[in-house]
């Protein structure tokens, strides 16, 4: 029999009718928080093990209300990021600052019949806007404190994106450019580290963000991986100093787009061929082969690859191992995939305050799934090739 199983006969029997039932609740809390919690940091309380990516730091009290009366819990601590138990929070944040997204438009005198509906649908009707109020203070603190917390470390990888959404300004429906920053640290492992709303990508623009990153304490860049925008290419060179790689898969949609129907799928293979190359030096000479046996029946193509050639396969001066990671921005298209898929329920944002609050809960929240994880995002190995203070992790010693 295990001893969870010998504690719970244990408060059967001790425990009057009356309690019981908040007992068995409290019992229940404290192995889900501990289970949790386990999974978070990847060892038992004491346990000595190599996949140990966290430690446990103490308690903190906290009561919960329960329709059997009140249940004190004692909710672990971590040494690195926060915790807080899945069961005590009914919405997560992302979907908390959608809700805010939503009945702040409401309030506001601007929804449309199908944000009504959605109000509705959501089980949302009567909520007051004090409550609302306090709804969005509650979310823009916690995601405040997420944008604006310190950057330790090097980062050798940078990867920028931007997407647009509608917002009310000055009366008028006006697009706006969501910028986001994702790294991977000489530790391996991925973070979301920064968001920036602007009316374009003017260089003026990337370059208040990326010296917004500085500042916090970005440094050690040594590649920048973006779809093509001079402005950011330009500020790239002037605040961080790094090599800057285009996005291939977009590239290769504006090569293909200069190919008739037909031809396309020949061209992107032909193309191709030059990412097969074990080297850069390689990969370069194939390119302009490719170039030049274009030039002569589609010249505008092989002037795109002369132009390109060395933003393109900037990559490729890279570990091996970290290419298919670094050669284009589909690393985190699944993350911009969500915000999308947020967004467009929203349709148009009553203003900025309300972007910042919806797509930081969901960054928030991706950054902190990807510190759960326990494989790293590149290996310790490889990372230490292209950092400037790589980690040296040391083996677990047995107890």
């Amino acid at each position: 029999m295990t001893d969870d199983t010998m504690a719970l006969r244990g408060f059967l029997e001790k425990s009057s009718d009356a309690d019981l039932l908040r007992e068995m609740i409290g019992f229940a809390a404290e192995r889900l928080m501990a289970l949790e919690v386990a999974g978070l940091t990847g060892a038992a309380p004491g346990e000595r093990s190599e996949s140990r990516i966290n430690q446990r730091n103490g308690y903190r009290e906290r009561d919960w209300q329960t329709r059997a009366g009140t249940v004190e819990l004692r909710i672990p601590k971590l040494r690195r990021g926060s915790y807080f138990p899945a069961f005590l929070e009914p919405r997560r944040t992302a979907e908390k600052a959608l809700t805010a997204v939503i009945q702040e438009a409401y309030i506001q005198g601007i929804s449309t019949r199908s944000v009504d509906d959605l109000v509705r649908a959501m089980g949302l009707d009567g909520v007051s806007k004090s409550q609302v109020s306090r709804l969005c203070a509650e979310i823009d603190e916690r995601v405040q404190d997420f944008l604006t917390r310190p950057i330790e470390g090097d980062w050798p990888y940078l990867w920028l994106d931007a997407t647009y959404v509608k917002v009310r300004e000055a009366g008028r429906i006006v697009p706006v450019a969501v910028t986001i920053a994702v790294g991977v640290n000489s530790d391996g492992r991925r973070e979301v580290l920064g968001m920036a709303i602007g009316a374009s990508e003017a260089e003026t623009f990337w370059l208040d963000f990326l010296r917004s990153l500085t500042r916090r304490g970005l440094r050690g860049v040594k590649l920048v991986i973006s779809d093509a925008h001079e402005g950011l290419k330009a500020a790239v060179t002037k605040v961080l100093r790094a090599t800057w790689q285009r996005c291939r898969v977009h590239f290769m949609r504006n090569a293909t787009a200069h190919a008739g129907k037909t031809q396309r799928r020949l061209v992107s293979a032909w193309i191709g061929t030059a990412f097969a190359e074990a080297d850069a030096p390689a990969a370069h000479a194939q390119w302009r082969r490719v170039a030049d046996q274009l030039r002569p029946k589609v010249p505008r193509l092989a002037e795109l690859m002369d132009a390109a050639e060395h933003d393109v396969l900037a990559y490729m001066d890279f570990p091996r191992e970290h290419r298919a990671k670094i050669h284009s921005t589909n690393p985190i298209e699944r993350l911009n995939g969500e915000i999308k898929r947020r967004t467009d329920v929203v349709g148009i944002f009553p203003n900025e305050a309300a972007i910042t609050r919806l797509i930081g809960a969901i960054l928030l929240e991706q950054s902190d799934e990807w510190a759960t994880q326990r494989a790293r995002y590149m290996t310790l190995e490889t990372i230490g090739s292209v950092s400037d203070n790589p980690t040296v992790s040391l083996p677990a010693v047995a107890a």
